[in-house]
């Protein structure tokens, strides 16, 4: 059935089946937003905005995506100019390709690759995955006054759960970095009507429920 959307501030949250979007569905109703969580490619074509979550295997992602149609409706939307935020799998789901599992292809609206962290890094063991509370930052902090990030502070800590990292092309798209461990990586991205997380705003208190209040305002302003 064809559903469309029609208040001015609901977003769509979508579906992928890959696990609970309960966390993700609370944060954008604490801040007045009206999600619609869904794999309904005909509520995809009316968003006003879209969050893309995800947790688990890469391709298994890509398979559902490709299942339930919804890579045209979403490469569309981006297209128009709206807006977009991936999260965790989600962010990773929107670079060209990764090495999990041995290779797949991705969204490629973001050119790079999803890489795994190394089980040993210059001499010392590394705990895969990397699940816990590490800072965000980034040495031009100019660039988070574009982002829903604007109002997070430099070094601020953010809540991770993951095995794999992404490597823009374009290291001016990577809009914040973390260490884990001595490795300097990727934590979110900016581009245009492009925003994503590696880490869950959601799952990272009043500083992560603040992400998604400023990325309302964003999708208000943008018409």
């Amino acid at each position: 059935m064809k559903n469309s959307i029609e208040k001015n501030n609901e977003i769509v949250i979508i579906d992928l089946k890959l696990g609970n979007l309960f966390s993700v569905k609370h944060a954008c109703i604490h801040v007045g937003l009206q999600p619609v969580a869904t794999s309904d490619k005909w509520v995809l074509k009316n968003a006003k905005a879209i969050i893309l979550p995800g947790v688990g295997a890469f391709g298994t992602a890509m398979c559902n995506l490709k299942k339930f149609d919804l890579i045209g409706p979403l490469t569309a939307h981006v297209q128009k100019g709206k807006w977009l935020l991936g999260i965790c799998l989600g962010m990773q789901l929107l670079f060209s390709e990764s090495e999990e599992f041995g290779g797949h292809q991705g969204l490629n609206l973001i050119k790079g690759t999803i890489k795994k962290f190394p089980s040993n890094y210059e001499g010392k063991k590394i705990k895969v995955p990397n699940i816990g509370w590490n800072t965000i930052y980034n040495k031009d902090k100019a660039k988070w006054g574009l982002s829903p990030l604007s109002v997070i502070a430099q070094n601020e800590f953010m809540y991770f759960i993951h095995s794999f990292y992404a490597k823009p092309k374009k290291k001016e798209e990577s809009l914040t970095f973390t260490n884990y461990e001595g490795i300097e990586y990727c934590s979110s991205i900016l581009k245009n009507n492009i925003f994503a997380t590696q880490f869950h705003p959601e799952k990272s208190g009043i500083e992560g429920i603040k992400i998604y209040q400023q990325f309302k305002e964003l999708i208000n302003v943008r018409k």
